[in-house]
């Protein structure tokens, strides 16, 4: 998908669900639990097993307004993997020079990670589409607003300790989206195989953002 439309996409959606879990058979469940919830943007982290063949699949079967990313991408190498399988948009815990440019030379939207000003200045200025703040657990949304001041043009992702309760709170602060895992996607629904249970979270998160 065009980069451009990948950017308009996560905006529109305001929400990147972040998975994290071991048990791969169950991502196809997951995802279409959280998409039938309306949360249409997927992350599906490195520490998933087979995670470039599960980005494969999803990208493979997705329907339109639907995007497939993958997380926790700390080298340039992963990041050629996961494009070449499809990724709509590429999300990293920091900013590593080579795969922001692998990303960026295949003309596909990346997310690298800062904490700091300095750090976040530098992702941006490196060609970050959205900088992904991590983890924000600690930070809390008055940090994003007292960033928009000097810092207006930068796109900021909170991502680590953004829950459906507090999601809203960030993006009124000025995040451009969130990215939210296990909050969102609760590690004893999925063991359960409690899909309905995972899209009514889903369509909480959603309804609490309306009107933003």
């Amino acid at each position: 998908m065009d980069k451009a439309k990948v950017l308009e996409g996560l905006l529109a959606s305001k929400v990147v669900a972040v998975i994290r879990m071991s048990d791969a058979s169950k991502m196809e469940a997951v995802a279409g639990a959280l998409r039938k919830g309306g949360v249409r943007a997927i992350e599906v982290t490195m520490t998933v097993p087979g995670a470039v063949e599960i980005i494969r699949d999803l990208a493979g079967r997705k329907k339109p307004g639907d995007l497939v990313g993958a997380g926790t991408v700390i080298d340039a190498g992963t990041a050629s993997d996961v494009i070449a399988a499809g990724a709509d948009f590429v999300v990293s815990p920091v900013t590593d020079m080579d795969v922001v440019r692998a990303c960026r030379d295949a003309e596909v939207l990346i997310a690298p990670g800062a904490f700091t000003p300095t750090e976040i200045v530098t992702a941006w200025r490196s060609g970050a589409d959205i900088v992904k703040v991590f983890p924000a657990t600690s930070l809390g949304p008055q940090f994003f607003r007292d960033l928009r001041g000097p810092l207006p043009q930068v796109r900021l992702m909170p991502t680590g300790g953004v829950t459906i309760e507090n999601a809203r709170d960030f993006l009124a602060a000025g995040a451009c989206c969130v990215g939210i895992g296990t909050a969102l996607v609760d590690r004893t629904l999925v063991e359960k195989g409690d899909w309905p249970a995972l899209t009514a979270r889903a369509e909480a998160l959603v309804r609490s953002l309306g009107g933003l």
